[in-house]
């Protein structure tokens, strides 16, 4: 057989799934990595340092890891024009040897996480098998090792990482909300836009394009479907729905179509954006359940009424002397710091700050300024910049701040947040920002401030 070599670049979780699925006696694998990795597999070549992109032209097969921009490989290969050619992900794979076409794809800038993983509830609800990774929880690949049959559903989670040079398309796609986000990593926002219309832009007429309707993004990235568009929508209280293709809220109940499905209050998940995520899932998934079931409209009840948050979002840790603390570090955007501060009525402490994604916190800090924040503790290298936007915005200096350097403890940042708070207010760790650099991501920061908080309930009996 001929052998082939294949350079596996960038060896994380979804890295070492690839190495799993690739390592066969007639693959010759080097794994490259920017970092010196030790615990790679025997007897497996690797390139690791600075110059680990270099001569991958040698390869016949490129393996890329999602963090790493296609342009990087371009850049550092121009001996080879034609080098993206011979490039692949897991991702990508996944969908070309997949034994069931019954796959339902989400992206979108926020709720991902949370969409994907009621998606799959629901039609485990409904008596289907349902196989639920990606960007999220499992690598793709590692999906395969579960047996996946023909009628069994895939659901995935898909970020701009992954979907930037997808070859294929979800027989269901679904885009939410679409708001700057990833400038760091992308050229602009025009590149970011034509990385999630991958999603839809290889479906076929037999296919289904779902997108949040009044978001022109979202719009213009299911614009690049063939198939039969639903929208979804939440308006704003009081004001009625323009879109009825897919699910929506009318007033205080949600409908698929002309079906009620439920009252907005039967859903457990807390803040109206999550409407959003709950009414993009029901579209998704309404005919598939409606099919099978005599009463589906039980079926996506009983579960609304069940699934709670993913740990890290809008996560309710506990409450101490009337306090409740929120955990929600997976939020790493104004934008979900802004959902966050929508998500609670109550008075709030908001701890912000961390390291830079290149997005302006304009937006967060009007609306907060003019909202029932009590108390501001700023942190990480964003600090000062948007303490100094707070007093800006604050002409009439009624929100007080606390600005803690970098070297600050997560144990001091939530101590300082309790000491401002007062009975029957929310302390919510929502920063609007990456968490490098006090952190070694967004889940140690999490599970930092989780520790902190029960630390503190001794204390307060």
């Amino acid at each position: 057989m001929h052998s082939m070599k294949i350079a596996i670049v960038g060896y994380d979780r979804q890295g070492r799934s690839a190495y799993d699925y690739w390592n066969k006696p007639e693959n010759d694998i080097t794994i490259c990595d920017q970092n010196y990795i030790e615990n790679t597999p025997e007897g497996v070549t690797t390139k690791f340092g600075g110059d680990y992109l270099n001569d991958l032209y040698e390869f016949d097969l490129i393996v890329r890891t999602p963090g790493l921009h296609p342009r990087e490989l371009v850049e550092n290969n121009q001996e080879d024009p034609d080098i993206l050619k011979k490039v692949t992900t897991v991702t990508n794979e996944f969908f070309k040897v997949c034994p069931t076409k019954r796959v339902i794809g989400v992206t979108g800038t926020k709720g991902k996480g949370t969409t994907s993983t009621l998606i799959s509830k629901l039609l485990e609800a409904a008596g289907h098998k349902v196989h639920l990774g990606g960007n999220i929880g499992i690598a793709p690949l590692e999906l395969l090792k579960d047996n996946i049959k023909p009628d069994d559903w895939v659901v995935l989670e898909l970020a701009n990482f992954q979907l930037i040079d997808l070859e294929y398309s979800p027989h269901i796609a679904v885009c939410l909300l679409i708001v700057p986000e990833h400038l760091d990593w992308h050229q602009d926002m025009y590149e970011y836009i034509q990385a999630k219309r991958q999603i839809f832009a290889h479906q076929t007429l037999h296919d289904i394009a779902i997108f949040k309707a009044g978001n022109n993004y979202s719009q213009e990235i299911a614009d690049a479907s063939p198939a039969m568009q639903f929208g979804y929508e939440v308006p704003p209280l009081g004001i009625k729905p323009e879109n009825m293709t897919g699910a929506y809220v009318d007033g205080t109940h949600i409908f698929f179509e002309d079906e009620r499905i439920c009252h907005v209050d039967d859903v457990l998940l807390p803040g109206r954006h999550n409407l959003e995520n709950v009414c993009a899932a029901i579209t998704a998934v309404y005919p598939l359940i409606a099919k099978g079931q005599k009463h589906p409209h039980h079926v996506i009840k009983t579960v609304l009424k069940t699934f709670g948050n993913l740990p890290y979002r809008l996560e309710a840790i506990t409450a101490i002397n009337g306090v409740l603390y929120v955990n929600d570090s997976l939020g790493t955007t104004p934008e979900t710091a802004l959902a966050a501060l929508r998500a609670f009525q109550q008075p709030k402490v908001m701890i912000l700050g961390g390291a830079d994604k290149g997005i302006p916190f304009d937006a967060l800090v009007k609306e907060l300024v003019q909202s029932n924040v009590r108390h501001v503790v700023i942190i990480g290298y964003t600090g000062t910049a948007i303490a100094d936007l707070i007093r800006g915005y604050d002409t009439a200096g009624k929100i007080p701040t606390t600005l803690l350097g970098n070297d600050t403890t997560m144990s001091e940042i939530v101590q300082t947040a309790a000491s401002a708070a007062q009975k029957g207010d929310v302390i919510l760790l929502s920063t609007a920002c990456a968490s490098f650099g006090m952190f070694k991501d967004y889940k140690d920061r999490g599970d930092q401030f989780n520790q902190a908080v029960k630390a503190l309930a001794p204390a307060a009996k």
